[in-house]
């Protein structure tokens, strides 16, 4: 449930929709005048590397990377130069790839950016041949797990019972459930990837695969009742999936004893989800496949999950959204009741999400022109504005200090609720979560920045959309539209969002100065490839976790748990006890710093 590191944030995400809706996007051409009228003025500077040494050094850097880095196309996140040791989100096998972002779909729409500003076929190779290792990896259902291990299904077991099952912060990967998983973007950005392949050379392979991810995306839409329209987190779903957490038998004397812990809607896989904007990455490669490939049996399906979650927006005066919702009746709980989902996720509405939501239904009223989608936005802003954290919490506790609001918010009380944990590893610490707003998770943020002012500017300003300007919006909606409408050029920009699927978009090009990318080109020197730091390390598996109570505070407030604890962490700053020791962090190939210095490149590229 990791965010993509390419992900902006959602404060600079909410301004995005009230310009979208009122200044008119440029046209192809008008945007191609504009970077040529830029260039002008700008001038050539001496010892530019040209479109043509930016265009070589994106070929060199995607071959190096497809024929020295990968694995059959595929990849990880992170790797040490000699390739002995690599890293998705946990310590991963060579066999491996990592398909969640910025994992091997984020790879190859680098490299399939490369390839449409220079032309290079080398690019175009290394982008195809990533594809194809995701139809590899591609599960019979349709959809993608996490990760992928190409030496088979045993050697990836035996990767999730020693690796995975002592991640003790990392509870997705302690269980191999063998379904296909919406969480982070993995399963809609290597969608992405093989619908934007396909269109460019209508590789049979990639179609079949293309076409079996579209119907695993349909069949895992939950049918009927209030939850019609969403999705859950994992699909099919397993019935062996857990649905508690242990508890250990001894918790440190200075547990309060009020706490709450677990799981406490059960299996959390089968809500109705909206982490990491679940609907909405959905939604978006569902538009564009009706956009490009003329496949309009899927608004429909596009319409109903719109409706879900504009549904699941729960009463006032708490009009908010949570992380997961039930899809059914539990445990005397209505269906679309807000669920708690891992055992550090409360029941409870999440402001983020909520913040996240709103700005969906902007864009739904932008796809539609249906005012109902803004219709209780004002409520929902409204209670975001009843639960910032308070002056003393943000004072008192260094992680709250930049954030305006609670992740979590109690149902009914409106009270922010903290997670917290003790212990050292998976066997004998857990999580809990109280009223007390010290020590949180340094894994995940007890705060989030919501910016409420900008919602309601967003707000304002579509409401004040005359007549006309609505039409022209759902005239040029990929929903309403007539006609195919192309896909943008560029994926690696910047995330990209619905308004970006209208006809007539365009998706700005960043601005890279020659020193730039001839910086650029410098570093990847004679090795053809990107040294960056590693920004997480992980302690190597050595057996299952002790037991041994532990009654210390060392762990509660760090990445990683005692040596037994395979969950990686900065090496900068451990956890306070021996016998870690601040390490600098290793130099290596990383998968994110490739994406993003391909992306500056291409963009340099693009505009000469």
């Amino acid at each position: 449930m990791s965010m993509s590191v390419n992900r902006r944030t959602l404060a600079q995400l909410s301004l995005a929709p009230a310009l979208s809706a009122l200044v008119p996007a440029l046209t192809p051409g008008q945007a191609g005048a504009a970077q040529a009228a830029t260039r002008a003025a700008r001038g050539p500077a001496a010892g530019a590397p040209g479109k043509s040494g930016a265009a070589s050094a994106l070929r060199r850097a995607a071959v190096f990377m497809d024929e020295h880095v990968s694995y059959r196309g595929a990849y990880v996140w992170s790797y040490l130069p000699d390739l002995s040791q690599t890293w998705g989100e946990m310590e991963a096998r060579r066999t491996m790839c990592w398909v969640q972002p910025p994992g091997t779909p984020s790879v190859g729409h680098a490299m399939l950016d490369a390839y449409h500003a220079s032309g290079d076929e080398g690019c175009y190779r290394a982008a195809e041949r990533t594809g194809l290792a995701l139809v590899d990896a591609q599960l019979p259902v349709g959809g993608w797990n996490y990760i992928h291990d190409f030496a088979g299904e045993g050697s990836l077991r035996e990767w999730y019972e020693t690796i995975g099952a002592n991640g003790w912060r990392l509870e997705e990967f302690q269980h191999h459930y063998g379904n296909a998983t919406f969480d982070d973007a993995g399963t809609s950005t290597a969608a992405q990837l093989l619908l934007r392949l396909y269109l460019e050379r209508r590789n049979p392979r990639i179609g079949r695969a293309l076409d079996q991810v579209i119907t695993f995306m349909l069949k895992a839409q939950l049918r009927g009742g209030v939850a019609d329209g969403g999705w859950p987190q994992r699909f099919p779903a397993f019935h062996g999936s857990v649905s508690r957490m242990p508890w250990p038998d001894h918790v440190p004397p200075w547990l309060p004893s009020d706490v709450r812990h677990g799981m406490e809607d059960g299996d959390y896989t089968r809500h109705v989800t909206f982490n990491d904007d679940v609907l909405g990455e959905n939604i978006k490669f569902l538009l564009m496949c009706v956009s490009t490939l003329g496949r309009k049996d899927l608004v429909r399906p596009v319409r109903r999950a719109m409706a879900c979650l504009h549904r699941m927006q729960q009463p006032g005066p708490q009009a908010g959204w949570g992380l997961q919702h039930l899809a059914r009746a539990a445990r005397g709980r209505p269906a679309g009741a807000p669920a708690g989902a891992r055992s550090y996720e409360p029941r409870s509405l999440a402001t983020h999400t909520t913040q996240t939501n709103v700005q969906q239904l902007f864009a739904y009223f932008r796809l539609t022109g249906d005012h109902t989608f803004l219709r209780r936005v004002p409520e929902a802003v409204a209670w975001l504005e009843s639960c910032p954290l308070t002056d003393q919490q943000k004072a008192e506790n260094p992680q709250l200090a930049s954030r305006t609001h609670p992740t979590f918010v109690e149902l009914g009380s409106n009270r922010a609720r903290f997670v917290h944990r003790f212990g050292s590893n998976i066997r004998n610490g857990a999580y809990y979560h109280d009223y007390d707003h010290h020590d949180t998770l340094s894994h995940y943020s007890g705060g989030r920045a919501v910016d409420t002012a900008a919602l309601r500017r967003t707000y304002d300003s579509l409401m004040a959309l005359t007549p006309a300007e609505v039409a022209d919006l759902k005239a040029r909606s990929p929903l309403t539209a007539k006609g195919r409408i192309p896909l943008p050029r560029y994926f690696t920009f910047r995330d990209l969002t619905l308004d970006d699927l209208f006809r007539e978009a365009t998706v700005p090009v960043p601005e890279v100065s020659d020193e730039q990318a001839a910086e650029l080109i410098s570093g990847l020197g004679t090795r053809d490839h990107w040294l960056s730091p590693i920004d997480a390390v992980t302690n190597p598996y050595r057996g299952p976790a002790p037991a041994t109570p532990n009654d210390g505070k060392a762990y509660m407030s760090r990445h990683v748990g005692d040596l037994y604890d395979t969950s990686p962490y900065d090496p900068r700053t451990p956890p306070d006890e021996p016998p870690y020791v601040p390490r600098e962090r290793p130099e290596g190939i990383t998968t994110s710093a490739f994406t993003a210095n391909m992306a500056r490149l291409t963009a340099y590229v693009t505009v000469r």
